[in-house]
């Protein structure tokens, strides 16, 4: 337990020099994106000395490092900032959107974790049979297309539909724009979401299911399996009951690190499906330069990002205490 416990204490201590790290990196791109917010805002027939005095009361005035101490100063003490279009907190903006991003990944994470483990153990007990390769193929085939292009193929079957003349063969099934709000029920808000959940479903199963094929299938070639064999149990009981057990280790940090994935990789499905999320807030405060926001987002992006990857390493170790002590 205390070996556990001083690992964890070491990957938070490696997550916050991560986290600081990428502040450095956000803050730094972010004030290389081209363009200025104060001419943006003034036009370019604002008067020099009007741009001036709106630079110095945004504090855009200042040295890089200034403006990056005085940031890091704010997150420590919970204060984004103030975004620069709406005069609000970034907290504030943030905290609307986070939540909606989380639903979303969740309601995908719901789908896609007990697919790709159904779909795995499958392939692994009819490795080789048409199964297998069938959902390989598949797999492979949403992972390797853009999740625009997804979501696009989606909206166009389920939503638009497919038409012959006047008359509708296939399609309305599920609305085409995610629209929520707080005042949206739990199951109408499940129900408009539903293909961006899909659609983040198709992207991430095949990297869960491929790692749950390959964990059992190295673990049935064990000799302890090979035992299990000779005793007479079926195959079913030998997977279930002791190949997936000892396979959960690679299972559950692949698992967590897709849901990282999930977090943070909703952007462009935010934006094709104009879902009101933290990933459409982070491309239209690019958009509008504002630059406050995008930082926030950048490191709520990137906090959360590194703490379910420290989940997955806690998460693997519990299941497999032999790697705490790696050869």
């Amino acid at each position: 337990m205390n070996a556990i416990l001083t690992m964890i204490a070491q990957r938070l201590a490696l997550g916050v020099l991560t986290l600081f790290i990428v502040s450095l990196i956000i803050f730094f791109s972010v004030s290389l994106m081209p363009g200025d917010y104060a001419e943006a805002i003034l036009g370019q027939a604002a008067l020099p000395d009007t741009v001036r005095a709106f630079r110095e009361q945004l504090g855009l005035d200042q040295p890089a490092y200034v403006r990056y101490f005085q940031w890091l100063g704010g997150v420590f003490t919970g204060d984004l900032g103030t975004s620069f279009s709406s005069e609000r907190a970034v907290t504030e903006l943030i905290g609307a959107r986070f939540g909606n991003t989380m639903f979303l990944a969740a309601y995908a994470a719901l789908i896609a974790v007990p697919l790709a483990l159904v779909l795995g153990v499958l392939a692994a007990l009819y490795r080789n049979s048409f199964y297998d390769r069938t959902v390989n193929v598949v797999t492979l085939t949403t992972i390797s297309s853009p999740e625009f292009f997804l979501a696009y193929v989606l909206i166009m079957f389920f939503s638009v539909g497919l038409w012959n003349g006047s008359e509708m063969i296939m399609g309305g099934f599920f609305p085409p724009i995610a629209n929520v709000s707080d005042d949206v029920g739990f199951w109408e808000r499940v129900y408009r979401t539903t293909l961006p959940a899909v659609t983040m479903t198709l992207v991430i199963v095949a990297h869960m299911m491929r790692m749950t094929r390959a964990s059992i299938i190295n673990l049935l070639a064990s000799p302890y399996i090979e035992m299990a064999n000779l005793k007479g149990l079926t195959k079913s009981r030998i997977v279930f009951k002791h190949a997936l057990p000892n396979a959960l280790a690679p299972i559950i940090n692949v698992i967590a690190v897709n849901m990282a994935y999930l977090i943070v990789g909703v952007v462009l499905i935010e934006v094709v499906f104009v879902y009101p999320g933290l990933g459409g807030l982070l491309v239209d405060s690019v958009s509008k330069r504002d630059i406050p926001v995008v930082q926030g987002s950048c490191l709520v992006f990137a906090a959360v990002y590194i703490l379910l990857n420290l989940t997955a390493d806690v998460l693997s170790i519990i299941s497999n205490p032999r790697l705490l002590h790696p050869r």
